[in-house]
């Protein structure tokens, strides 16, 4: 789950990081009066979307004025910002962030990150900051260290050592760097984040380190701890269809493809997605209905889809274990009753009841391919779609 980055600096405050002061607001009258409360010379207005590459699309402003601010503010409120990370279809302003200026001396890039092949915490760290950090890693690498650290109560100082070493600080700036990695270690591990990254991390001329900017992402499986950290889920910036299979318990992706995809199992949903592109065509989802899925699930899984307008087949591949293929055939039917099929639909079955299963789908009356395995299942739908 993303948060917006003032929700982000609000929590890296918390845990001790220093961030500028600012205000969001999701109105611009809003905004301009809550602006008047801080003490700055310049103001920095930044859009707040889930995604990077803001101030390249137009989505911060340096402004001297209140008034400027205002003007600012009703341009940029509403507008579709167009980013590397938004995708051409970019994603609409519907909140604003404006807080004081900073005066930078340095900008520097640092991230932490579940580091899962080695089971550590990893620091990624770099004297480039400002700049896209994969970029960096193409041209410079050596300008990028990064530093694993073992999962515990707390972060050693020889490890914020290590971490910070590549930013070549002052020593009144070097305490302030390994109090920051302290922080944000503990919010991480605390908060059960995937994610923190700070690009820029500055330091001012008044020597002073602060997070400028901040990106945190959750693990969602562990937000059943966390309902504060809930509590800040904007469902504007997430796909519509992934909002509405969440509220069914569905692991879904919306991908870019034309066939859509039903599978249980991750591990089956990915070799399913792979041998529909063997076959020369783009899955149009990642979907998992679960093992233990119900035919209600199983029908609102066709239904969501259905609703992607890019899906020009479907193809449902189950094999049963604890997921019964009667189940599943039942939870098809159901759905072909509420809604019209236009599309070809390829069905594989194996495993638990897939007989049953079969049997239930070839009296339903629907117009359906049934496939013997996986590579039949994806050469018919390929083949069907043509």
């Amino acid at each position: 789950m993303n948060i917006h980055e003032h929700q982000a600096k609000q929590i890296l405050k918390k845990y001790g990081a220093n961030v500028p002061e600012g205000v969001f607001a999701l109105t611009v009258d809003e905004l301009v009066e809550k602006a008047k409360s801080l003490n700055t010379k310049k103001y920095v207005l930044k859009a707040q979307i889930h995604a990077g590459g803001r101030g390249k699309a137009g989505g911060v402003k340096i402004l001297d004025t209140i008034e400027e601010l205002n003007e600012a503010a009703k341009e940029m409120m509403g507008k579709t910002l167009v980013t590397h990370q938004t995708g051409p279809e970019g994603r609409e302003v519907k909140r604003l962030y404006v807080e004081e200026s900073s005066n930078i001396d340095k900008e520097f890039y640092l991230s932490c990150l579940v580091d899962r092949a080695s089971s550590k915490i990893a620091f990624i760290s770099s004297d480039q900051g400002g700049m896209d950090i994969e970029e960096v890693a193409s041209s410079s690498p050596e300008k990028i260290i990064t530093t694993k650290v073992d999962i515990s109560n707390e972060i050693s100082d020889k490890d914020c050592e290590e971490i910070i070493k590549i930013f070549n600080l002052n020593d009144g700036a070097k305490i302030q760097a390994i109090s920051l990695i302290k922080s944000i270690y503990q919010m991480f591990i605390s908060t059960d984040a995937n994610m923190v990254e700070v690009n820029p991390l500055i330091l001012t001329k008044e020597e002073k380190v602060i997070c400028l900017d901040a990106k945190v992402n959750f693990d969602s499986n562990a937000l059943f701890r966390h309902p504060e950290i809930v509590e800040l889920r904007d469902l504007n910036e997430e796909d519509p269809t992934e909002v509405e299979a969440s509220k069914h318990d569905l692991a879904y992706i919306k991908l870019d493809g034309s066939i859509g995809c039903m599978v249980n199992g991750a591990g089956l949903a990915m070799a399913t997605m792979d041998i529909i592109k063997l076959y020369g065509k783009e899955p149009a989802n990642f979907l998992d209905v679960g093992g233990g899925a119900s035919k209600e699930k199983v029908s609102a899984a066709l239904k969501i889809i259905l609703s992607d307008k890019n899906v020009k087949g479907i193809l449902i591949n189950i094999f049963g274990g604890i997921m019964r293929c009667d189940v599943l055939a039942q939870g098809v039917v159901d759905a072909a009753k509420e809604i019209n099929i236009s599309v070809p639909l390829v069905v594989r079955l194996a495993g638990t009841n897939f007989k049953e299963g079969k049997e239930i789908l070839d009296n339903s009356g629907l117009k359906l391919i049934s496939a013997e395995n996986l590579d039949d299942a994806a050469k018919k739908i390929v083949e069907a779609i043509k």
